[in-house]
């Protein structure tokens, strides 16, 4: 698999690190990882050439994972980039919702780097 850049969005510093660690884990390599603390950051992706993939969690201050999805068809650099939303949501509506939005799956706090590699893999359209 070639190495992707990867976008995590997280208001904890410590769960941003914690998704990178656990995608290095899961056997994706990454060339580069970009961190945002709220779902506002979408200049991150214009600052950039582009990410590969985007891990946003639901519930973030200001800009809500939700809204940041619904605004990312705004971003040109996001077309067609898999994302995947991470929460603790139990709530199917939120999952429902953020996946009518356009998300291509979730992962539920906490997780393993298994679970990680389960739902990734298949977003990314490599095989493991």
């Amino acid at each position: 698999m070639d190495a992707i850049i990867a976008l995590i969005v997280d208001d904890s510093s410590v769960m941003r690190k914690i998704v990178e660690r656990s995608l290095r884990q899961a056997g994706i390599s990454l060339s580069q990882v970009f961190e945002a603390a709220m779902g506002q950051r979408l200049n991150v992706l214009s600052e950039h050439r582009g990410v590969d993939l985007i891990l946003c969690d639901i519930n973030l201050p200001v800009m809500d994972g939700l809204e940041f999805i619904k605004q990312l068809p705004a971003v040109a650099k996001a077309k067609n980039v898999p994302l995947l939303m991470i929460t603790t949501e139990g709530s199917e509506a939120h999952v429902v919702q953020a996946l009518s939005c356009g998300t291509r799956g979730y992962i539920r706090k906490p997780f393993t780097a298994e679970q990680v590699k389960e739902h990734v893999i298949p977003v990314l359209g490599v095989k493991a």
